[in-house]
């Protein structure tokens, strides 16, 4: 019996989904319009369809499906819409004022301070309640936990029925028994309230961070559990002719949610955790995209994944994507581990727009999937990116090779109105928004690369997405990139990308010394691993098939900063010690340019010990394709805008062979995306399937 798993990658405009054969490797892929309104529709239709297509039937069922893996965008757009309400924070007594004070930071500098207004609070103060008691930093008890108090804000809550419910207290990195306290009186007095404590979310030090993490924790809770669940729902439904049981997971299909970090979860377990999927779907695109590279020869590249609402960027080290627990969504610092990712608003439904001096404006603000671009004739009234690429012949009249008609007509009478307002042409208006959004994703790249120490012309850069590859010329002569690499079927990367990662949780403890106990640390990474183990065998990994990886964030004493870098395994003594120091030097230097290595004044401080734990899976094998031995004929013709109107050939992507190469100007179109090749660049097809675009 054929067993099939499916990823489902929820964006803007499109949802993606792959389906991989476990028996033979064969991949399927397709895609459909999302439904912003509830995007499990969206999600139950792109697999019903997908195992339709891949059955070569019209009544596949779901009795073939051994997994589902979902990347969400659900906790990311209520953060990024600021749609938070009804939050409450209970934290330690005189530390009220906490979020008000946060860092003390200014936007842009101090230039900005007398224009700068402070944005509200994710709790404002009327809603924050203080308990008696306190830890120091050792987690040693110095004041008693005060139960009276805590009674009295539980009922305050309850009595205002306030439901999602936050709490930090001081140190409880050290020692979380104020918290579990906190926790049994509210799910005594308040069994209504959906309640997040810090040493559950983020068991590390900082407190303005770690309240923070720990309140958007609280304030995605109730949606993504009312999601996830109407899924699980669903998909029982779309399944209930079968009976399916994992170890650990009891009956049912196994159905898990793309991390942050780089893993997935189950379902059953990510809703006690939902803040760690805010960056699900593009985390998942950059893991692919790795793949799909390393396996072309490319371990080090930049990836770009450009969609309807956004362009999300990141960059492949050695084949593993950055991460980060610095990184932000909207304007809350997340101190949760993520693969460091950099999104600007230019994506295919990316609006232009005049300012009020005049001048032409690309995003961030985007039209979305629904009423989407004028050419999609839904009732969209703004010139779009996607229009400008109509306008010109960059795209082809339809979408999804046919199943969605462009309107044409409504892309040209948009840009030309636009162009009366702003006095051009209507090809160097098309153009001059294509140029802007060009920009302004160099700008996300440099961001990623210059502001991080890197050399942009040293990676070649992976394009997916269904607008990834649109740009790829202009970015290539913009950045001085060495080539960009498009993937065969490159609206469906991140899609695919679900079905190569493993189950990742990751831990942490803050432990602050110069002078490292190493049976401290021994004991710490114990626990920690403990942890790890307990959460592997809910997820049904054997035990033999854990596996841990350990890191240390270290810094020079005296500096604000700490620097990640991996712990070996194995005991800890002088020698795992030393490993740890030395690649510290070395990664300090290679991040900031300087180091203390030799010099003794520079102590070493030991900051946070991290241990994470992986369950591997099976990867999708990515084949081989064979080599052809002409060049192919173009498949039509039409008028193309690069420099000029031109006849341009249209070539279809199914139809090169590795080796292939085509010269612009050209066009290749596929299923899914589109690949506008300029005068003066090739497209070579490498025995991957990858078009691999170079200037010539």
């Amino acid at each position: 019996m054929r067993s099939v798993r499916i990823g489902v990658d929820t964006g803007g405009t499109f949802t993606d989904v792959v389906a991989v054969d476990e028996q033979t490797g064969e991949i399927t892929t397709t895609k459909t319009p999302s439904t912003p309104a509830n995007p499990a529709d969206g999600f139950m239709e792109g697999v019903r369809k997908v195992l339709r297509k891949a059955a070569g039937a019209e009544d596949a069922t779901m009795d073939a499906v051994s997994a589902v893996v979902h990347g969400t965008t659900v906790a990311t757009n209520q953060l990024l819409e600021d749609r938070i309400a009804d939050l409450g924070f209970v934290t330690t007594e005189g530390f009220e004022f906490i979020l008000e004070i946060a860092r003390q930071s200014v936007p842009d500098g101090y230039g900005n301070s007398y224009f700068w207004v402070k944005p509200p609070r994710i709790v404002p103060v009327h809603r924050v309640r203080t308990v008696g008691g306190r830890l120091d930093h050792t987690g040693a008890e110095v004041r008693p936990f005060d139960e009276e108090q805590a009674v009295a804000a539980a009922r305050w809550f309850r009595d205002r029925g306030v439901t999602a419910i936050g709490v930090c207290f001081l140190h409880s990195y050290a020692n979380p028994a104020h918290e579990l306290r906190m926790r049994e009186v509210l799910e005594r007095e308040h069994p209504d309230a959906v309640v997040s404590i810090s040493c559950d979310v983020l068991r590390e030090y900082r407190e303005y961070e770690r309240s923070v993490t720990t309140l958007v924790d609280a304030a995605v809770k109730p949606t993504m559990r009312r999601y996830i669940a109407n899924l699980s729902e669903r998909l029982e439904a779309a399944s209930s002719t079968r009976v399916v049981a994992r170890a650990g997971r009891g009956s049912g299909m196994p159905f898990s949610v793309m991390k942050s970090n780089g893993g997935v979860l189950s379902a059953a377990e990510v809703v006690h955790q939902p803040i760690t999927t805010v960056l699900s779907g593009p985390a998942a695109g950059a893991l692919g995209a790795a793949l799909i590279a390393a396996t072309a020869g490319h371990p080090s590249v930049i990836t770009l994944d450009g969609g309807g609402t956004s362009t999300d960027v990141a960059v492949v080290v050695d084949g593993e994507p950055s991460l980060t627990t610095e990184g932000s969504i909207g304007r809350y610092p997340c101190k949760i581990p993520m693969i460091d990712i950099v999104t600007v608003g230019a994506g295919g439904g990316s609006v232009a727009w005049i300012s009020p001096e005049g001048t032409l404006k690309v995003g961030p603000r985007s039209a979305g999937a629904d009423p989407g671009p004028l050419c999609y004739g839904r009732g969209g009234t703004e010139v779009t990116v996607t229009d400008a690429h109509v306008f010109l012949g960059r795209v082809p009249p339809h979408l999804l090779g046919g199943e969605i008609p462009l309107d044409a007509d409504a892309a040209r009478e948009g840009i030309e109105a636009l162009a009366g307002k702003i006095g051009l042409s209507p090809e160097r208006t098309a153009a001059g928004i294509l140029e802007i959004s060009a920009f302004n994703q160099s700008n996300a790249i440099r961001q990623i690369t210059v502001k991080r120490g890197l050399d942009v012309r040293d990676f070649p850069m992976v394009a997916f997405g269904g607008s990834g590859p649109l740009l790829v010329c202009r970015l290539i002569d913009i950045l001085g990139l060495p080539s960009v690499i498009v993937p065969p079927e490159p609206g469906n990367v991140s899609a695919f990308g679900l079905l190569t990662v493993d189950v990742k949780n990751d831990y942490v403890r803050t432990f602050v010394t110069r002078d490292l106990s190493l049976e401290s640390a021994e004991e710490i990474f114990g626990d920690l691993e403990g942890q790890a183990a307990s959460a592997l065998d809910r997820e049904g990994f054997a035990t033999g098939a854990h596996v841990y990886a350990r890191s240390a964030d270290l810094r020079y004493y005296g500096q604000a900063y700490e620097v990640r870098v991996p712990a070996p395994s194995g005991p800890l003594d002088e020698d795992w010690r030393a490993e740890v120091l030395d690649r510290f030097h070395t990664e300090h230097r290679k991040l900031y340019g300087y180091g203390y290595r030799d010099d003794p004044r520079h102590g070493v401080e030991w900051v946070n010990l991290r241990v994470s734990g992986i369950g591997p899976i099976t990867r999708p094998v990515i084949r081989r394709g064979p080599h052809g031995d002409r060049r192919p004929e173009p498949v039509a013709s039409r008028e193309v805008f690069y420099d000029e109107w031109g006849t341009t050939p249209i070539h279809r992507r199914s139809d090169l062979a590795a080796g292939v190469e085509i010269a612009g100007p050209a066009v290749i179109e596929e299923y899914g995306s589109t690949l506008p090749l300029h005068p003066g660049f090739t497209a070579t097809m490498d025995e991957f399937g990858n078009l691999e675009v170079r200037r010539a």
